[in-house]
């Protein structure tokens, strides 16, 4: 047992440890959503997961991705496995570092129980949500997350029994509205948010 395992137990259950432990999460996308959504999993005691993302670290991540200066230049995956590590050392990561396309998405992710979307391109997301969105699987995305200010309006959409959207739906990440901590953030606690108490209640 990892010592994050250890102090956990003064907040969790065995069962609810046990649910955590085993539940194997996908996270598309290691930016802003997914490295700290994946940070607060792994705080959470989540330690099975597969990472999915192409990009490197870059200087302009800095503002609001869960990475370090030393490591701009770093494949994003590898560099958000050092990073978890040293929150648990127990975690169990896969990694892909192919882009994720419509011809391609089937391969990967067969065995897992939850789907987190946090890729930064509309056409990604839609790949995403086209091929799980009716398939037996919890499913949950993002969506309008740029800018600053209402930080009110970032609130938990359910689309359907397995799909949640969490974002204001309208606020796309551009020119006039560019990618910051608050906001970013906020949607990927929520994320995690859903997945933790989704699993401690029902299991996976």
């Amino acid at each position: 047992m990892s010592k994050l395992e250890y102090g956990l137990k003064k907040y969790l259950t065995k069962e609810q440890l046990d649910k955590i432990k085993k539940t194997k999460i996908a996270i598309l996308g290691a930016g802003g959503l997914g490295s700290n959504a994946a940070s607060f999993l792994a705080r959470s005691g989540f330690g099975n997961f597969v990472f999915a993302d192409f990009d490197k670290v870059e200087a302009s991540n800095l503002n609001r991705q869960f990475y370090f200066k030393d490591q701009i230049g770093e494949k994003k995956v590898l560099a958000l496995k050092t990073n978890l590590e040293a929150i648990n050392e127990s975690i169990n990561v896969s990694l892909v570092t192919d882009k994720i396309t419509a011809a391609n998405i089937s391969k990967y992710f067969f065995d897992c129980d939850i789907i987190l979307e946090a890729f930064d391109l509309i056409e990604s997301k839609k790949t995403v949500y086209d091929f799980f969105s009716n398939k037996n699987i919890f499913l949950i995305g993002a969506s309008g997350i740029g800018g600053t200010g209402n930080c009110d309006e970032i609130i938990t959409h359910r689309i359907k029994e397995n799909f949640y959207i969490v974002g204001d739906l309208k606020s796309q990440v551009d020119y006039n509205n560019p990618p910051f901590a608050p906001r970013v953030i906020i949607a990927a606690a929520k994320q995690a948010d859903i997945i933790l108490e989704r699993t401690i209640k029902n299991g996976y």
